[in-house]
Parts: structure tokens; sequence; C-alpha cells
């Protein structure tokens, strides 16, 4: 068969299922995507850039919009280029929030659709007015209403659509439910798993090992939308309670989520001036982003791991901690409920309670022993809901297969 997979940043959520479809010879897999410097063996890339930035004095509501129709506009062109040159997809899969979808019926209108609706936005029940570092403005219902275009815009010139999980599935209208599959894109648990001998370098002399007693902290950006502020208050409490306990942080100083600080200060700067001398710097160690392989090692010899997030889209890096073994301490939110059970196979706390946080966290360094059957647990249940090549990439391949021919009913 012929893909042909969209996203703006290559491969985005589609690494794990393209490159098994391009492993097969019996596939062509094109991948449209803006320039960078990622490769997937056997992955045709096409690339391409939008005509222009979207104007600067543009009203603030349509400012995505149109920055997904300059998106979108790019892709059709590039799509054009690809169809005078031959090549005709028997199925088309793209990333439809940053308005790559938005054209393609118009290139090959008979050629299936699948769209990625990754998240509705609304002002009730998900991360509008959520936490009050980021409080309700008079304009956000309306805002939100323009900014759902770009989905509402994409779910009408696709066919189908997928998302991660079913919480993010229930935010869309009820309309269009039946057109979106939940299939998460998948973890590898073969590769995220525990490790006995896994070491973390801090520097030439210091070199952390799952004997020490280690709580762990993971987010691409150190922001509020993570619980990056909720955790850094827990820390006084808990290396207080543990005085032993190192704590490493993964992340950057950037915000991929919500706003920036007023100050147009980074959120560790602001924490970490509100918390002054009640937090020992010399056993919080802040890694910055690292490597995949230095990540994975922070989980592997984590004794606690902390996420927490807004009700919004579920990080990857909470399913990898599972599939790690790690004792997951997570906030008491509906993406992490969907997979995290208290007392299960985790540890649920209320998002807003730092206290409560390092109270919990404190209780289960105390008794590593007796909560070990939670991180065996995670990763059970990882391995039986999304690990990629026993579950996800059957159920995938499966869907598009069905969706080219056009053998597919409504999602369930």
């Amino acid at each position: 068969m012929n893909y042909l997979f969209l996203h703006q940043n290559f491969p985005g959520q589609y690494k794990n299922i393209a490159r098994h479809l391009a492993a097969d010879p019996a596939n062509r897999v094109v991948f449209v995507t803006q320039p960078n410097p990622n490769r997937l063996q056997g992955v045709i890339r096409v690339e391409y850039q939008p005509a222009r930035p979207p104007t600067k004095d543009v009203h603030h509501y349509v400012r995505d919009l149109e920055g997904a129709v300059l998106n979108g506009q790019a892709v059709w062109r590039a799509c054009k280029r690809l169809a005078a040159g031959g090549f005709r997809p028997d199925i088309v899969v793209g990333h439809n929030g940053w308005g790559e979808t938005l054209f393609v019926k118009d290139v090959w209108p008979d050629v299936p659709l699948v769209g990625y609706f990754e998240f509705f936005y609304g002002v009730d029940g998900a991360d509008v007015g959520f936490d009050p570092v980021y409080p309700v403005r008079d304009d956000d219902a309306p805002r939100l209403r323009i900014k759902n275009s770009i989905n509402l815009l994409g779910l009408t010139a696709c066919d189908w659509g997928h998302t991660p999980t079913e919480w993010q599935r229930r935010q869309f209208p009820a309309l269009y439910r039946p057109r979106i599959f939940c299939i998460h894109e998948g973890i590898d648990t073969a590769v995220a798993a525990p490790r006995d001998d896994a070491v973390v370098a801090l520097d030439d002399t210091t070199r952390l090992t799952r004997a020490d007693e280690i709580v762990t902290y993971v987010s691409r950006s150190l922001e509020p939308y993570r619980g990056f502020h909720v955790f850094m208050r827990a820390l006084p409490a808990l290396l207080a309670r543990r005085p032993h306990a190192r704590v490493l942080i993964v992340g950057a100083d950037d915000v991929s989520y919500g706003g920036r600080h007023p100050s147009g200060r980074s959120f560790r700067e602001v924490m970490l001036e509100e918390l002054g001398d009640r937090l020992d710097l010399s056993r919080v160690h802040f890694l910055g982003r690292v490597r995949y392989e230095t990540y994975l090692a922070v989980l592997q010899i984590s004794s606690v791991h902390v996420y927490l997030t807004f009700p919004f889209v579920l990080s990857w890096s909470m399913l990898e901690a599972m599939s790690a073994g790690c004792i997951v301490v997570g906030s008491d939110t509906a993406p992490v409920r969907e997979v995290l059970a208290d007392g299960q196979n985790g540890l649920l706390v209320d998002f807003h309670d730092a206290e409560a946080l390092a109270a919990k966290v404190a209780g289960v360094l105390a008794e590593r022993g007796d909560h070990a059957a939670l991180g065996r647990n995670a990763r059970k249940s990882v391995q039986e809901r999304f690990d990629f090549n026993r579950v996800v990439r059957p159920a995938f391949t499966d869907l598009l297969a069905g969706i080219a021919r056009g053998r597919v009913a409504a999602a369930p």
C-alpha cells in the first residue's frame, strides 16, 4: 500500500507506525513535514514550509486559524507536487492540530483521510480555569470557540479520526465521536523496561543507582500544565522527611502549554525564588533536556516517579515511567485516572495539594518494599493496553487497512 503521513514535526506520534509500515517492502511510506533533522529508515520525507508567518496584528482569536490555513496551503501544494509526480496514496493519515489535513481532499478527493484529533478545547471540565496560575479570562469562551474551528474544519475534511485516550475522545462533540477511534500511538515496552544495573552520572564522582533514594519528575517543559509548581512546593517538606533522598528533574525552561509567567522568567526561576533557602538545592538536580537513553536511565533508577497534569493531553512520559516499572504518584485528574488506579498500579493525589504530595511520596520512600507491587502492576497494565508491538500495531494497521478498503464501521 501507499501511505501518506502528515505531521509538522516528523515523525511525531507516527514514529512507531511509520517505521513498522516502511519495513514492509510491499509498502511505500511518504511523510510530509516541516524541515527537521529526524529520519526513519525507509520513509520518504517531503518537506514544506508555510509561505509566511501569521499576520502580527491579526485579531488574536484567529491567529492560530491563520497559521493553520498557511500550513494547510503549504501541505496542499506539496501534495499537488506528489500527485504530479505520479504518487497516489491509498490512505492519508495526519495530525489535524496545525491545519495540515485541511486541504488534502482537494488533491485526492476519493482517498480516505484519517485525522489525528488531539484535543477539543472547552471552558468547563478541562484545562481552562483548573489552576489559579492561569485565571479564567472574560473572553476565553469566544476565543476557544474560534480556536476549535481548526478541529471542526478538520473533522469535516476527513473521513475518520483517531485520538490516544478515551478522555480526549470525550472532549469532542458527541456528533463526531462515532468517527473518532481511540488508539494510542503505543509504547515500546521492551525498551522502556526495568533495568537493575541502570546508572545516572551527575558528575565525575556522583553516580546514582536503584540502591539510592530517588524521586523523579519529567516534563518536556517545566510548567504549570504538568504541575511543576506544585511539585516544587512539595519538595521542602519531602526532603525534610527523607534526609537521604535526591530529586532528578528532567525538562527545559520553556513553555509548551499555557502562557509564560507574567514576569517573563521561566517557571523554574520563579519557583526557586519563591522557595528560597527552604529548598536544599544540593539534593535537587535539574538535568534539562537529556538524550533518550539518559531519560530512560532516570526512570529505571527511580524510587518514586511523580506525574502531575491539568485535565489535558496525557504525556508519553507517564506511560513510559509505568512501563519502566516505576511506582508512580500521579495527579487525581481525569487523564491520569484513565490509566492509573489508586492503590493498584500507582497512587493518586490531589493535583493542588503539595503537602499531600510530599506525604504520599515520603510514605512510599519509607516503605519501598511494601509498594513494589505497584511498579510491577504499572508495567503489566501498560503492556496489556499500550504495548506497540502486541496491542497498538495490529489494531492500528487493521484500522488503516479497513479504512483504505472501505470496510470500517463507526467507532465504538
